[in-house]
């Protein structure tokens, strides 16, 4: 089924469209930038600013500095979703590679991810609409099913995170849709509102003494002795230290970083304000979602309970809504079809960066500290890496995280252009419709 009805829609992330809500977060004032500075910080997004908090909060001078408007990149376009991510880990490879109980200490330290930020959150009193509604993730073919109820079991040896199957029968409860074959649900797992987040992070930052600074892009940094020299359009600083924490938006003036960095563009719709009793037709429980295939589609209730948010992969080059808002209306139809008639408000897309083995990866390259490469979970993985990256600038033992053992590799000729994006798409598309 496909759509029919031509909405005309706003190309911004619907978490932006309270433009006071936008002002907060991108209002700096112009403060005189300092020669020198004990961090700098290159990122305004989860991660930089997790990092800023808790260098400042242990009497560093951190200066922030962002491209573009503070939160303008992954941070404020994401779907909100919050869990553990364990799904999202490259498992199978990484047991190969470096045994399993390399892979069940990236487990655990998943869980603790998700569980940190779940108490910062609620210690600090960040007003984000943190909801632990739970999460349906539906086996999008009947061969799917097995391999979810295995997998929760296989965790439930590791660590403590509950999950409830499922079946078929039972899944109208769950969610309003025949395109399941049963499913589980993690019934811990949550969501939120990213812009308010970020929002709550820059305040806590600001209080905590960083001085961050839009519109600032910085073009090199290059070691000199002990310190470091960060060049930015309009002039220079002088850093002990440096965190590049620029993830899918990371530029050629970072070579290194942008060579083991897949940016991938991940897209959102919105619809037009329901009735309730449409949105508890799409989930009865105001959960979030999700399927198995290959292109994941996830999708959740605003934090008001009054629209469906909608999102997956976007082809095509650049920011094309007219092309990735049609897709998803596609397939948020095929799923839904009660939703034929709503029409969308809101399309906007964003980059997330996947890496070659699927694993964040955290340490230092070329003499600067770096966290990055979420693989599409960078609500929960930025804001703890962020934390734990500041922690290793300060030597201290609790920077260590299970994900230090992980080589961030590149491949042979890759710089950094996913030029074969498009052709592994069209692959897990057909794929997808085949049940692969």
């Amino acid at each position: 089924m496909l759509a029919k009805n031509k909405s005309t829609y706003t190309n911004m992330p619907f978490w932006l469209a309270d433009t006071s809500l936008a002002s907060k977060i991108h209002a700096n004032a112009r403060f005189e930038i300092p020669q020198k500075a004990d961090a700098v910080i290159v990122g305004g997004g989860f991660t930089g600013l997790s990092a800023a908090i808790t260098l400042a909060r242990a009497g560093l001078k951190v200066v922030l500095l962002e491209a573009g408007h503070l939160g303008e990149g992954a941070s404020c376009r994401n779907g909100g979703l919050l869990g553990p991510s364990f799904s999202q880990l490259g498992v199978d490879g990484l047991e190969r590679q470096y045994g399993r109980e390399s892979v069940h200490s990236t487990i655990r330290e998943s869980l603790v991810a998700f569980n940190w930020l779940v108490d910062f959150i609620k210690e600090e009193q960040i007003d984000c609409d943190l909801s632990l509604c739970g999460r349906f993730r539906g086996a999008s073919h009947p061969s799917h099913y097995a391999g979810l109820i295995e997998q929760a079991e296989e965790l439930a040896k590791v660590v403590d995170f509950p999950a409830i199957a499922v079946s078929r029968q039972d899944q109208f409860e769950e969610v309003g849709s025949n395109a399941y074959h049963g499913g589980v649900v993690y019934p811990t797992d949550g969501t939120l509102q990213p812009a308010k987040l970020h929002r709550g992070l820059c305040q806590i930052a600001q209080q905590a003494g960083v001085l961050m600074l839009e519109h600032t892009k910085v073009r090199d940094v290059s070691k000199q002795g002990a310190s470091y020299k960060v060049q930015y359009d309009g002039g220079v600083i002088d850093a002990d230290q440096v965190i590049i924490a620029t993830n899918g938006y990371t530029g050629g003036e970072f070579d290194k970083f942008k060579r083991r960095i897949i940016p991938i563009r991940s897209a959102m719709i919105a619809t037009e304000e329901l009735p309730e009793s449409v949105i508890r037709s799409v989930s009865p429980k105001l959960r979030a979602h999700g399927g198995t295939e290959r292109l994941v589609a996830y999708y959740r209730p605003s934090p008001d309970g009054k629209r469906i948010l909608f999102g997956g992969r976007a082809f095509g080059r650049g920011d094309q809504p007219q092309l990735y808002s049609k897709y998803l209306q596609d397939f948020m139809i095929r799923t839904f079809p009660q939703l034929e008639e709503a029409k969308i408000d809101y399309a906007w897309s964003g980059y997330v960066a996947y890496t070659f083995d699927h694993v964040p990866h955290i340490g230092k390259m070329d003499d600067m500290h770096y966290a990055m490469g979420y693989c599409g979970s960078g609500v929960g993985r930025a804001n703890y890496f962020g934390r734990k990256i500041a922690q290793q600038v300060l030597n201290q033992v609790e920077g260590k995280t299970s994900f230090d053992q992980f080589p961030f590799n590149t491949r042979p000729l890759y710089t950094g252009k996913p030029w074969f994006l498009p052709m592994i798409m069209k692959w897990h598309d057909f794929a997808d419709r085949r049940g692969w």
